[in-house]
C-alpha cells in the first residue's frame, strides 16, 4: 500500500513526537483509495473519568474545506502548547477531557475533493433520514456517487471512526459538547445546531440556549450568526450521534453538537478571482486571509473549555428556568 501524506497530518505527527508524554494520539481508523491509504488521528487531553465533562473539535470532513481541518489543527497546536506551561489548563484538566479529530476525510484533502474516496459525503452518511422534505441533491441523495451530496449505500470507514469515537467519548459524559468546522455558506460565520433532519426544536434546545446566552453575555461583540442548520439533509452524523444520546435515557446528560460554518462567500467577495481554483469557493487564498481565519475562532474555543469546565453555569437549571430558555429560543429562531 502506498502512504502520502498532507501538511495537516505531518503537524500531527510532529505533535505526537513532541507531545505523546501529556496526550493520547490514537489512528481511529484508515482512508482508503485503491493502493492509497491515510490515518484518520484522534488526540486527546485530560481526564479519563467517563463521566467527565467532554469537548470535542473535528475538521475536515468534506476534503474541499480544508480550512475546517487547518483551524482544528491551530487549535490543538495552541491547546498543547498551552498544556506545557499553563498551570491553569493543566488543572482544568483534572475534571474535564478535551479531543480532537481534526482531519476525518484525509484523501478528500489531498485530492480536493468534497466526498470521501468512494464519492461519499460523509455528512450524508450516518444512517438516519430526514422528517421533512429535503432540497434536491444538496439534501442528501442515492443517485450515483458521480454527483455531490451522494448519501453512499452503507456506512464508510471515515464515518463510522468518527462515530465510534465520538461515542466513547461521550457515551457516559454528564455533558458534552462538540463543534464540527466547516465553511462555505454566507458571508457570516454561523454556528449551526440541531436538527438538520426536522424543523422541529431539538429536545435540548433549552440547555442551548442557556449556553450561548452565557457566550452572548460573555462576549457580546462576538461576530456568529446562531441558528439551526440553514437547509435539512438526509444522514447529518450529529443528528444520529444526538438521537443516541438521548436515547440512552441518562437524567440530566447533554450533549450539545455545533457546526461552525466559516462564510467562505466573504473571502470570495474580496478576491473573486478565487473562484475559479478547485479550493477558491471554500477557503481563504489570500496569506493574511488564511492566518486571520486560524486566530479567528481563538476566544470561542476558550469560551468552550471555560463552559465544560464550569457546566453549572448554564447546565444547573431549574425546571422553570428550563422552560424559559425553551420557550425564548423557539420565539427566537422557530417563530418565524
Amino acid at each position: 500500500m502506498s502512504r502520502k501524506t498532507i501538511p495537516e497530518l505531518e503537524l500531527i505527527n510532529q505533535l505526537k513526537e513532541e507531545l505523546g508524554h501529556i496526550a493520547r494520539f490514537e489512528i481511529i481508523g484508515e482512508s482508503q483509495e485503491e493502493n492509497l491509504r491515510m490515518p484518520i488521528h484522534k488526540v486527546t487531553f485530560g481526564s479519563q473519568d467517563p463521566k467527565a465533562p467532554v469537548l470535542g473539535l473535528i475538521g475536515g470532513v468534506h476534503g474541499l474545506e480544508r480550512i475546517g481541518s487547518q483551524v482544528t489543527i491551530a487549535l490543538l497546536n495552541s491547546f498543547s502548547q498551552l498544556y506545557q506551561w499553563d498551570e491553569t489548563i493543566r488543572h482544568n484538566l483534572e475534571k474535564m477531557r478535551v479531543f480532537f479529530i481534526p482531519c476525518v476525510n484525509p484523501i478528500g484533502i489531498l485530492k480536493k475533493r468534497r466526498s470521501n474516496p468512494n464519492g461519499v459525503d460523509i455528512m450524508r452518511n450516518a444512517p438516519i433520514d430526514a422528517e421533512d422534505e429535503v432540497p434536491s441533491f444538496l439534501g442528501g441523495h442515492r443517485i450515483s456517487n458521480l454527483l455531490p451530496w451522494y448519501r453512499g449505500e452503507r456506512m464508510e470507514s471515515e464515518t463510522k471512526a468518527l462515530i465510534d469515537h465520538v461515542k466513547k467519548e461521550i457515551e457516559h459524559a454528564s455533558v458534552a459538547v462538540t463543534v464540527d468546522f466547516h465553511s462555505g455558506f454566507g458571508f457570516q460565520d454561523q454556528i449551526w445546531f440541531p436538527y438538520a433532519k426536522t424543523r422541529k426544536p431539538f429536545a435540548d434546545l433549552g440547555y442551548f440556549d442557556s449556553f450561548i446566552s452565557l457566550m452572548n453575555k460573555t462576549y457580546p461583540n462576538h461576530f456568529y450568526k446562531v441558528e439551526p442548520q440553514a437547509y435539512l439533509t438526509h444522514g447529518d452524523v450529529w443528528d444520529y450521534l444526538y438521537d443516541w444520546k438521548k436515547s440512552l435515557k441518562q437524567q440530566e446528560s447533554v450533549f450539545l453538537p455545533m457546526c461552525l460554518e466559516m462564510g467562505s462567500w466573504m473571502w470570495v467577495k474580496k478576491n473573486p478571482l478565487q473562484i475559479f481554483t478547485p479550493e477558491g469557493a471554500y477557503n481563504p487564498v489570500k496569506t493574511h486571509r488564511y492566518r486571520r481565519a486560524l486566530r479567528r475562532h481563538n476566544t470561542f474555543f476558550e469560551f468552550l473549555i471555560r463552559a465544560l469546565y464550569s457546566p453549572q453555569s448554564w447546565h444547573t437549571l431549574t425546571p422553570e428556568e428550563l422552560e424559559n430558555h425553551r420557550k425564548r429560543a423557539i420565539e427566537k429562531w422557530y417563530s418565524k
